[in-house]
C-alpha cells in the first residue's frame, strides 16, 4: 500500500490529450493502471501534470562538465538538470583529442549502463571549421569512417548520436556507418549546401543539431540546409529555445513547418547551467557566463547554453503561445522515440517509469519524480 501514490487534480497531459482533473497512480517505480483503497494521495488541483523531460543534448550543469568532469561532477551536472524537470539525459562532448573522447566514453559509457544517463553524443570533432561555433579548430577533422567507428566502439553500446559536417570527406559514408549501427546521424555545425544536406538525408541522417545555429542562414536563391532539414519528414529538428539563440520568429517558423512532432527542445547546456555568471571551460576553450549568456572569451560565439529544459517549456508556453501538448512532445516523447527509450519514458502511459514533473499554472517547477521518488517534492512548504 505504502508503495503506491494517487496524484490527484492535475491537468494531465496524455499521448491522447489533457486530462482535466486527471489522476496518476504509482506503484514503486513505474505508472500503473489502478490503486488499492486507501493508497495516500497527493491532491495537484491548479497543477500541470507532465511526463519527465528527455534532453538529447546537454554539455553539463551544475558546474559540472559532461565532457571533462570526474564522474561525480557528471552525477552533479546531471541532477541539477533533474531538478528542473528532466528526468532523462544524454551527456553531450564537445570536440576533443580522438583518444580523450574515447577514454571519457569509455568512463561515461559506465553511468549510462547504470541508467543515470541516457547515453552518448558526440558534438564534434567531425564538423566544419567554417561553423565551428565554440569548437577548437586545432581539434577538427574529417569524418573519416574509420575514426568514427572507433568512437562508438569506445562508447560500448552506449553511443545515442554524433554530430557530423556531412559535406565533409567522408560524410555520407560516416552517416551511413552510424545509420548501421543504430546511431542517430545529426547535421550540425556543417556549412552545407541544400543539395548537399538532401544527400545526407537520403544516406540516413535524421536530427539537425541546434537547427538555424552554426549553419548557413536560409538564403531565397541558395536556400542552404535549413530548408532541407525542414522540409524533410526524416529528419527531427533540434531547437535551443532560450531568447538569444533563436529569435521566436524562426522557432515559429520552424514548429509550423515540422509540426510538433519532428520537434526536440535541447538545451546545448554547458557547466554553468543551474549554477550562475562566471568564468569556465568548454572542451579545450574559456567561457564567459554573463546574464546567463555563454560566450566565447576570444572571438564571442556563443559557447552553449545556461538552459534548463523548465525555462524551455515555461517561454514556449508563455512566449511563443505553442499548445501544452505540443511542447510536451518536443519536450518528451520526442526525443524518447529517437533515443529509443520510448517504451520506457516520455509519456505519462501504465508500465512505463514514475518519470513526471507538476508545473504551476504559470509553467514553474513545483514537483520532479524520478521513477517513482521525489526530487522535488510538491508537498513541500517551499521549492527551491
Amino acid at each position: 500500500m505504502a508503495d503506491h501514490k494517487v496524484l490527484t487534480g492535475a491537468r494531465v497531459v496524455l499521448p491522447t490529450g489533457t486530462v482535466e482533473n486527471g489522476r496518476v497512480i504509482v506503484a514503486g517505480d513505474r505508472i500503473t493502471g489502478s490503486a488499492p483503497e486507501g493508497a495516500p494521495a497527493v491532491d495537484l488541483t491548479g497543477h500541470w501534470l507532465v511526463p519527465g523531460f528527455v534532453d538529447m543534448h546537454n554539455h553539463g550543469g551544475g558546474g559540472a562538465s559532461f565532457t571533462s568532469g570526474t564522474v561525480d561532477e557528471v552525477l552533479k551536472g546531471v541532477h541539477t538538470h533533474r531538478l528542473h524537470g528532466t528526468t532523462t539525459v544524454v551527456a553531450s562532448f564537445v570536440t576533443g583529442e580522438m583518444d580523450f573522447l574515447g577514454r571519457r566514453a569509455g568512463l561515461l559509457s559506465e553511468l549510462a549502463e547504470q541508467g543515470e544517463i541516457a547515453g552518448l553524443h558526440f558534438e564534434g570533432p567531425f564538423i566544419s571549421p567554417c561553423r565551428k561555433g565554440a569548437h577548437d579548430e586545432t581539434l577538427l577533422r574529417d569524418p573519416d569512417p574509420a575514426e568514427v567507428r572507433k568512437l562508438i566502439d569506445a562508447a560500448r553500446g552506449q553511443a545515442k548520436m554524433v554530430t557530423l559536417a556531412t559535406e565533409l570527406p567522408g560524410g555520407l559514408d560516416s552517416v551511413r556507418l552510424l545509420a548501421e549501427h543504430g546511431v542517430i546521424a545529426a547535421i550540425g555545425h556543417t556549412d552545407a549546401t541544400y543539395e548537399q544536406t538532401v544527400q545526407a538525408i537520403d544516406a540516413g541522417a535524421t536530427v539537425a543539431t541546434h537547427l538555424y545555429n552554426a549553419m548557413p542562414g536560409l538564403g531565397h536563391r541558395a536556400p542552404g540546409p535549413i530548408a532541407a532539414l525542414l522540409e524533410d519528414e526524416r529528419i527531427t529538428v533540434e531547437l535551443i529555445n532560450d531568447g538569444t539563440h533563436l529569435h521566436p520568429a524562426a522557432l515559429e517558423l520552424a514548429f509550423h513547418h515540422a509540426g510538433p512532432e519532428r520537434v526536440a527542445f535541447i538545451t546545448d547546456a554547458m557547466d554553468a547551467a543551474g549554477f550562475g555568471d562566471g568564468r569556465y571551460m568548454l572542451g579545450t576553450l574559456e567561457v564567459e557566463v554573463k546574464d546567463s549568456v555563454a560566450r566565447l572569451v576570444e572571438g564571442g560565439s556563443i559557447a552553449g547554453s545556461t538552459l534548463t529544459l523548465d525555462r524551455a517549456f515555461k517561454r514556449a508556453a508563455t512566449v511563443d503561445g505553442l499548445p501544452v501538448e505540443a511542447i510536451v512532445q518536443a519536450i518528451s516523447a520526442n526525443p524518447a522515440r529517437l533515443l529509443g527509450v520510448y517504451d520506457r519514458v516520455g509519456s505519462l502511459e501504465p508500465g512505463k517509469d514514475a518519470d513526471l514533473v507538476v508545473l504551476d499554472a504559470g509553467f514553474d517547477v513545483k514537483g520532479v519524480m524520478r521513477k517513482g521518488e521525489w526530487i522535488v517534492d510538491p508537498t513541500a512548504a517551499t521549492v527551491a
